[in-house]
């Protein structure tokens, strides 16, 4: 597919302010609803929000890293930008979709790429009840939290937490412990990203959990649900020498 009607998206870093300009003289940023490609300069973070920001207009994101990590973003070069999108391998994800009440009774929703997780927000352990397509697959879990992740989100905090990283093609969704406690051995499951995954916070005026759904915080949560949304499809695009698949298989042969 040939792209040429580049729409910029920039974080707040000197760099990347300095590089959109640069970029903006040499192939122009279209208006939002005429643009045919994202170009987004910044980290993952700031990927993550673009992401979320404008996955409704159903067009491709291409990333550049001026952030510290970059798992998400492609490599800063000299080579011609247009050129380097056209021949660029794509990549769908689809995002999760969290629903979390708290103590008040009030419901909150949102959606992330890469994981939901729960956190304990004091010193006691959280106990979180594990549901899954309505069948009590845990009775109690005591931990620090636990996370559900995207196979784009397996080698992020899921990784860091000892859970499984999922190839991107996978149709599965990582179920990932966060300092178990008890059952001390249970390390996670591997589910079908058709399934519903539902999370009681048990004893939670005593011990409160807090939801991140990516960056977005929901406090003193009594249960959730999570189900990943795949009518909704966001392409990412990255370099065809460095491909988001060798990315993750990488990740796995690291020491």
């Amino acid at each position: 597919m040939k792209f040429n009607k580049p729409h910029f998206i920039t974080s707040t870093s000197n760099e990347a302010r300095e590089q959109k300009e640069l970029l903006v003289s040499k192939y122009g940023d279209f208006a939002v609803n005429d643009a045919d490609i994202f170009i987004v300069l910044g980290g993952d973070g700031f990927m993550l929000q673009a992401i979320k920001d404008f996955m409704d207009k159903k067009i491709p994101f291409f990333g550049i890293n001026y952030g510290s990590i970059g798992f998400l973003m492609n490599s800063v070069t000299d080579d011609d930008l247009i050129i380097r999108v056209d021949e660029a391998q794509s990549v769908q994800l689809s995002p999760l979709v969290m629903t979390a009440y708290d103590k008040d009774g009030s419901f909150h929703t949102a959606k992330a790429i890469n994981e939901v997780a729960l956190l304990r927000q004091t010193h006691q352990a959280a106990k979180i009840q594990v549901s899954i397509d309505n069948k009590v697959r845990q009775e109690e879990l005591i931990c620090d939290g636990i996370l559900l992740a995207t196979p784009s989100g397996s080698t992020a905090y899921n990784l860091s937490a000892h859970g499984p990283i999922l190839s991107i093609e996978s149709n599965d969704l990582a179920l990932t412990p966060i300092s178990a406690f008890r059952p001390r051995r249970w390390k996670g499951a591997i589910l079908n990203n058709k399934s519903e995954v539902k999370l009681d916070i048990l004893e939670s005026d005593k011990r409160p959990v807090s939801a991140t759904a990516d960056s977005l915080e929901v406090r003193n949560v009594k249960s959730i649900t999570i189900q990943q949304d795949t009518s909704i499809k966001i392409i990412l695009l990255y370099d065809s020498n460095h491909s988001f698949e060798e990315r993750i298989l990488n990740e796995q042969f690291k020491y």
